[in-house]
């Protein structure tokens, strides 16, 4: 694996995990709607945004994929809705 490998395995490894997740929470729970979902999005921004003490580079890279999988579904999901 290249020295950057590692980066693009841990983004690609946390978006497929947390879209899988989201995706089977979406079709076994009923109670889960799209408002939840935006709701736990808004939580990760906050905490996106609480970085002051610094999470390192790995965290970042998670954090990030967890963001764009979360959009990602919710677009998908408001695109099927209209």
């Amino acid at each position: 694996m290249s020295s950057t490998g590692w980066k693009e395995k841990a983004y690609v490894d946390t978006y497929d995990d947390t879209l899988g997740s989201l995706q089977r929470r979406r079709a076994e729970d009923p109670s889960f709607d799209a408002a939840s979902a935006r709701g736990v999005l808004k939580h990760l921004y906050i905490q996106d945004g609480n970085d002051w003490v610094g999470r390192g580079e790995l965290q970042d890279i998670v954090m990030q994929a967890t963001l764009d999988a979360y959009e990602f579904f919710l677009a998908r999901w408001e695109d099927e809705d209209s």
